[in-house]
């Protein structure tokens, strides 16, 4: 449950409430006059307006003009004994509609027709109370009716649930495509990006649109165990909408074959009903993906391309690439900790490893603000304060050799919440290629506060994920 407010009291409400409270103001700044203040009283009733207006909607006096709300389908009919100038001044489409009516008639579907009460109180009393199931219904009401505040009040409002993994992700995407909500429809995205393994095993996987499916299957950012959790769950997918066959190849096409191993390669092509069936759609990338296997990725890279996105792992949480750190306490000091990713995807390096050493500093600052004692003409300069550092990860390898030559590390650290059991991701902060820390990096967390949205149970659960990036090397003549 929820509440959308926007109570600032403006000048509505009935004749007589206006008046009262007008008339109220005026005698408090007559006896202020008299009195000889010299600066001004403020007197605020804006909650018994409230009320007035509250009563004025439950009673129906003085309304100028009734609503009958039909449910489409149904001969459920609900009548709202209204007011003109309410509606009109948070809606033109009202004003235009009641401007020579007495009594309309609108026919609402049936799920908008069961909240049109709460849409109508929100009209009177700037505030209403939302449960998950409510907010595309009032979103739709409010954009049918051009009420921009509400808008954006349950835009927020599911925004908000979807970073806590309360939200229906698939259904608001959908209905965000529906509407052209830009803003919400890039929140779904990034939300089911970084969600993607706790979704492909709900409910919500089945509702999945192909075009939405598409989307995700272009993104490097997916988090998931690793690419062949993706293959499983695009085939679950498949058999579930069962798409016709261009669609179907074109998903296929877009799993990253050369990062599932040689060894479930070859049961994917024994076992695979999706393979059975449209194999020779991606059979030359398959070929490519036992090849780049064989090679040492220096040597394929002479030969061939490797900068496109089939060579780039997405993010994965499997131990060959990263390792999960929870930092209890993380306020409190300085933390270090080491982890091994394997040197890359290819089959060739399945053997080679990497050490990472990872420094975590909460209270870290940056040269501009460390404590200096006397600037050049011996004045003091005051310290800089705790609480004015931030947040710091350092991710740098143990040692550096030949083995990383031809290839380049991106990292990245996956931010946790747990919701309904479910620990889920609600940040994600890449470093750039040459850089060994995120500048980002928690900029705007509290780790002070025991509810900061950072924090379970106040600790706070990283995932580290490096991600080999290879390079085209110049090719040799034959």
């Amino acid at each position: 449950m929820f509440r959308i407010g926007h109570c600032k009291p403006r000048s509505w409400g009935s004749f007589w409430a206006i008046l009262a409270l007008v008339g109220l103001a005026t005698r408090a700044a007559q006896r202020a006059d008299m009195g000889g203040e010299a600066a001004g009283t403020s007197i605020n009733h804006s909650q018994m307006l409230l009320q007035r207006l509250q009563d004025l909607l439950r009673q129906g006096n003085a309304s100028d003009v009734i609503l009958r709300v039909q449910a489409v389908g149904t001969d459920e009919v609900r009548a709202f004994h209204t007011h003109r100038l309410l509606l009109g001044l948070h809606s033109e489409l009202f004003r235009e509609l009641l401007s020579n009516q007495s009594e309309v008639v609108l026919q609402e579907p049936r799920d908008c027709a069961a909240v049109f009460d709460k849409f109508i109180r929100y009209l009177y009393c700037g505030e209403l109370t939302v449960l998950l199931a409510q907010a595309i219904p009032l979103h739709r009401l409010a954009t049918k009716y051009r009420v921009a505040s509400l808008q954006r009040g349950v835009a927020d409002y599911m925004r908000a649930h979807l970073a806590g993994g309360a939200g229906p992700a698939v259904g608001w995407y959908h209905y965000a495509v529906s509407t052209g909500d830009e803003a919400l429809r890039e929140s779904c995205l990034q939300f089911l990006a970084w969600n993607l393994s706790a979704v492909a095993g709900s409910a919500e996987w089945g509702a999945v649109s192909p075009e939405l499916l598409a989307q995700l299957l272009q993104r490097s950012d997916l988090v998931l165990q690793d690419e062949l959790e993706l293959f499983h769950a695009l085939e679950a997918w498949l058999g579930r909408a069962r798409p016709p066959p261009p669609v179907a190849e074109r998903a296929l096409r877009a799993i990253r074959y050369p990062m599932i191993p040689p060894a479930q390669l070859f049961q994917l092509q024994a076992r695979s009903a999706a393979l059975e069936r449209h194999g020779p759609a991606v059979a030359d990338l398959l070929l490519q993906a036992y090849q780049f296997h064989a090679a040492s990725p220096l040597h394929y890279a002479k030969y061939f391309d490797v900068n496109g996105s089939a060579f780039l792992p997405r993010n994965y949480l499997a131990p060959a690439w990263g390792a999960p750190w929870v930092i209890n306490n993380p306020a409190r000091d300085d933390r270090s900790t080491s982890f091994q990713t394997q040197l890359g995807p290819s089959g060739h390096d399945a053997g080679r490893r990497i050490t990472w050493n990872v420094l975590f500093s909460p209270r870290w600052l940056p040269v501009s603000l460390r404590p200096v004692y006397a600037d050049a003409a011996g004045t003091a300069l005051p310290a800089a304060r705790p609480e004015d550092g931030r947040p710091r990860l350092v991710v740098t390898p143990a040692s550096s050799g030949g083995d990383a030559a031809g290839v380049s590390f991106q990292k990245t650290v996956l931010v946790g919440a747990r919701q309904q059991g479910r620990l889920l991701v609600r940040h994600a902060y890449s470093f750039h290629q040459s850089s060994e820390e995120a500048g980002d990096f928690l900029a705007h967390a509290d780790l002070q506060r025991r509810n900061s949205e950072y924090l379970v149970e106040n600790a706070l659960h990283l995932h580290l994920i490096v991600k080999p990036v290879y390079h085209t090397l110049i090719r040799t003549p034959n």
